[in-house]
């Protein structure tokens, strides 16, 4: 450390400012590392005589670097001949990785760019950050989301798929307005209980022709070795899984089925009746899962007669086959929603 930015920490220590040694102790890291690379470039460093040189500076240019700990002024070294530009810094950026990463993550977050240029203040960037620059940002963050969804698949096998939408308000450049949309997902488990996401994707209802482009472009990228898919009982995405996953089984999802019960039951029993259909899907043996399950039913007949009714009809879509041997790592009858997959 120099004997001047030595005595500029002594002073920032001494005052009533020592708020601003961290962005000072940054600055100076910084400005460090921009000199030492500076140096290299030419051989030399500031005012040394060597046979090494290469080339003499000629005056600096400052650069705004917004940082978690503030901004901070950084001056880069200009040379007599050739260019020079440090690489911890990248062109046309002034905007610190951290505080980068802060910016795309309030995006995601749903967070307007009014709200954004607030935050990057809050954080102690005074200079704020434009609309237009948060558009820029968030472009690279499409570009990687877009290569992830992409991706091939024939390098996994997926013996276990879970399908599920939702619906969520979004706006629509076309018609310049917020509207409900549908979000579908297919998460993909491989052979040792590795869950993925395999795509998403935008549209405005999940009809049949949505979800069967959608579970086509799937297979398109290479998804194989499926066995089981789990979803709820939707008439199009049934028909699109009947249509697109020949020779696959599939089940129908208990947490959207337990919803569809409890609606047949009063609420002042609706804790009673989940508990006792919860104790179907907590069986440790595949092949007790179905006896439970009547055993269920008989409970529910003389009470819930609509209950026991829905339980019988959907016997087949709940009940996993034994036949499936399913690996320890999947509880039968597991379900497919966002609940169910994030634990």
């Amino acid at each position: 450390m120099s004997d001047s930015a030595a005595h500029e920490l002594a002073q920032l220590l001494g005052s009533g400012t020592a708020g601003d040694l961290i962005p000072e102790l940054v600055r100076q890291g910084l400005q460090a590392l921009i000199e030492a690379e500076a140096a290299v470039a030419l051989g030399a460093d500031r005012h040394e005589r060597t046979t090494q040189r290469r080339g003499h500076r000629n005056g600096i240019r400052e650069r705004l670097l917004s940082t978690p700990a503030g901004d901070i002024q950084l001056r880069i070294p200009r040379f007599r001949t050739g260019s020079f530009y440090p690489s911890l810094l990248e062109p046309r950026r002034r905007v610190d990785r951290a505080v980068w990463a802060v910016v795309m993550e309030a995006y995601v977050s749903g967070v307007s760019t009014r709200k954004v240029d607030e935050l990057v203040a809050a954080l102690g960037c005074e200079s704020g950050i434009s609309k237009s620059e948060v558009s820029r940002i968030c472009q690279g963050l499409d570009t990687q989301v877009q290569a992830f969804l992409g991706r091939p698949l024939e390098f996994s096998r997926y013996p276990y798929i879970y399908l599920d939408a939702t619906y969520l308000h979004g706006r629509d450049p076309a018609r310049r307005q917020v509207i409900s949309r549908a979000v579908i997902v297919a998460v993909g488990i491989t052979g040792t209980g590795q869950r993925e996401v395999l795509g998403i994707e935008v549209g405005d209802s999940e009809d049949e022709a949505f979800w069967t482009a959608f579970l086509r472009r799937l297979r398109e990228r290479g998804l194989s070795g499926v066995q089981l898919v789990i979803s709820d009982a939707h008439a199009g995405l049934k028909k699109a899984i009947a249509r697109c996953c020949q020779g696959t089984s599939w089940q129908r999802c208990c947490v959207h089925f337990t919803r569809n019960l409890l609606i047949k039951v009063p609420k002042g029993s609706q804790d009673m009746v989940a508990a006792a259909l919860r104790s179907v899907f907590v069986q440790p043996e595949a092949q007790a899962v179905e006896p439970q399950w009547e055993q269920v039913i008989t409970m529910l007949s003389e009470k819930f007669p609509a209950a026991a009714a829905l339980m019988e009809q959907a016997k087949e879509d709940c009940c996993l086959d034994p036949n499936l041997h399913p690996p320890p790592w999947i509880p039968p009858n597991w379900g497919c929603h966002y609940s169910s997959w994030q634990g």
